[in-house]
Order: structure tokens, then C-alpha cells, then sequence
């Protein structure tokens, strides 16, 4: 099994290392949306410049676009790309939703919003004849479909958010759920995709690994602590996850991050922690460790995630961690 790497976006070159990735056999490339680049700009300059590698957006939030806009988003860079794109969406947190993007977050819930926007968003691009549609959040009448077959993924947690994935997804992005913790997640996605008459086997596991390479072992496992400190502090949903299996561990972190003091909470942050959510340590160790999430059977596509804070090691990690060096 091959990985995928999700390009940081602090690096000098973001295209050049997405290059590079492909160099060293990675399956795909991912780029990241939040604030400072948009990951759309940033894939098209990447599909011009490689020629096998695939590309993916991990993830666009389903505020900031509308349904169609993200329909011809996809359709526009699987055609650049030669067929090579998947679109990877999902909610996003209430903090970036209300305060970067000004959206309302609950009206309606998150969820139903996802479940709208994806399902109008499929019908766009691969819906027969023209396309009519009338939800809660989003209506369509009277445009035709664009006819292009684009994997859609969503980065879910919860059960009613994971409940969307098997109605309607391709793909699944988990983030901060443990790896050992997988499988039964997505014996949930399972279930009620056959509820729905759908094949789980057609749902592709692709979770985000943050992952940190130094000679440094202390120095790789802060960059992953402050990394999931950062996720656990700022959403309920990456909170609750990781609390299944540390509950008093998740609550420590968000609290201590919450309080404003964000090296208290990324001291929070275990070594079983780290060992469970992630990968750091120096080359060989961090080889180990990816060997053993590659070889997890709940997990299909990982994609190799270097915490903003590490900028500085991503060139390493990248090098260290290709899959022709596991």
C-alpha cells in the first residue's frame, strides 16, 4: 500500500514539495483550506507541474462554497489534472465557519448542512439531465449536470456526520480519531451503508497521520503534540474523538487551550497520545510507526500530515517517510 502526503502550507515552495512527492512515490497529494492559501489555486498549479501523482483537496468547508461552485471546482481540476482529483469537504470548525467566513453555523445543524451541500454538489456533477433539487439550505432548478465522475470525500466524526458518509460519499477523512479506533468507526459507516443499499467496500478510509521526523525524538513529538493540541482546542468534534479513548486526556487539552494557554495544553498531550494519533520520533522509529497505521486494515489511502509548526522539518519528514524507504 502506498501513501499520500498533505502539503504544508508554510513551506517556501508548496508546488515544489507536491513535486517532490510524486519524485518519491506517493500515491496522491493533499492541500489543506483554512486561511492563507487557497487550496484550489494551489492544486492547479500542482496538476501543471506533475503527471501521475494524485491530487486532492483535504478539505474544503462546505460554508464558504456553494454547492455549485464546488461542482465546477472539481470538474474543472479533474480536467486539468487528467482525472486525478478528489474533492475531500467537510464542516469545518464553528470558530473558522462563524469568525472567518461569517456564516451561521446552526441554521441548520452542521450535519444537514453537509448532507445538502454534498448531495447537491454529486448531483452537479454526475446527476442525469438537468438538475432540480429544493433542501432546507440549498434549492436548484433547471441546470444540467456537468456530467464528470469526481470522488467526493467527507472529513466527518460524530455518528450523524459519519451517517452522511455512507449515504452519500465516496471517502472518509478521519481526523484524531486513533488509529487503533478505526475500524470500529467505520463499522458504523458500514452499517448504515447497507441500510442505504450501498457497498462499504466502495468507501475509501483516508485518515490524516500527522507526522513529525527529527534526529530529535523530543523535539518530532512536540511538533505532534502541539499539532493535536491545536485540533482538540479548537472543535468539539476533534475533542470528543480523541476523548473515546482519553477522556480525561481530551477534556485536559481543551481546557488547558481554551484557558489561552496553548503550550500547557500541548504538554497535556501524552506520549500515548502521540503514539496513538500519530507519528514522530527519528527516521527509523517514525518508519515503524507509519508501517504499522499503512498496515491497519481499516486504512486505505493515509495521507501523511506535517503540523504547520514544523515547517521546518517537513522536507525531512517528506524524504524519511516515502514509501519506498518503508
Amino acid at each position: 500500500m502506498q501513501h499520500g502526503i498533505l502539503v504544508p502550507p508554510f513551506v517556501d515552495d508548496p508546488t515544489g514539495f507536491a513535486v517532490r512527492a510524486e519524485e518519491l512515490g506517493y500515491e496522491s497529494a493533499w492541500v489543506a483550506e483554512l486561511w492563507h492559501e487557497s487550496s484550489v489555486v494551489r492544486l492547479a498549479d500542482v496538476a501543471a507541474r506533475t503527471d501521475r501523482i494524485e491530487l486532492g483537496t483535504a478539505i474544503l468547508n462546505v460554508y464558504s462554497r456553494t454547492p455549485a461552485v464546488l461542482a465546477m471546482t472539481a470538474a474543472t481540476l479533474d480536467r486539468v489534472s487528467d482525472g486525478r482529483f478528489t474533492l475531500g469537504v467537510g464542516t469545518s470548525t464553528q470558530k473558522a465557519v462563524e469568525d472567518l467566513h461569517g456564516q451561521t453555523w446552526e441554521d441548520p445543524n452542521p450535519i444537514r448542512h453537509a448532507h445538502e451541500c454534498i448531495e447537491l454538489t454529486k448531483e452537479f456533477l454526475t446527476g442525469e439531465g438537468r438538475v432540480e433539487y429544493d433542501g432546507e439550505t440549498f434549492h436548484a432548478a433547471d441546470f444540467p449536470a456537468l456530467g464528470v465522475d469526481v470522488p467526493v470525500y467527507h472529513a466527518a466524526l460524530g455518528e450523524a456526520n459519519r451517517r452522511v458518509v455512507a449515504r452519500l460519499c465516496d471517502g472518509w477523512i478521519p481526523h484524531n480519531v486513533p488509529f487503533r479506533d478505526l475500524s470500529d468507526a467505520f463499522d458504523y459507516i458500514a452499517d448504515h451503508a447497507e441500510e442505504a443499499g450501498r457497498d462499504p467496500d466502495d468507501i475509501t478510509v483516508a485518515p490524516y497521520l500527522p507526522a513529525c521526523v527529527s534526529d530529535d525524538e523530543a523535539e518530532a513529538k512536540r511538533m505532534v503534540r502541539k499539532h493535536l493540541a491545536y485540533y482538540v482546542g479548537n472543535g468539539k468534534g476533534y475533542e470528543r474523538a480523541v476523548a473515546e479513548r482519553f477522556p480525561e486526556g481530551g477534556e485536559r487539552v481543551a481546557s488547558h487551550w481554551r484557558s489561552g494557554d496553548r503550550e500547557a495544553a500541548a504538554d497535556a498531550v501524552t506520549d500515548e497520545m502521540v503514539r496513538a494519533l500519530g507519528v514522530a520520533g527519528t527516521p527509523e522509529t517514525a518508519r515503524e510507526q507509519l508501517r504499522e497505521v499503512v498496515a491497519l486494515d481499516a486504512v486505505d489511502r493515509p495521507m501523511v500530515t506535517v503540523p504547520n509548526s514544523a515547517g521546518h522539518l517537513a522536507e525531512r519528514t517528506l524524504e524519511e517517510l516515502a514509501p519506498d524507504r518503508l
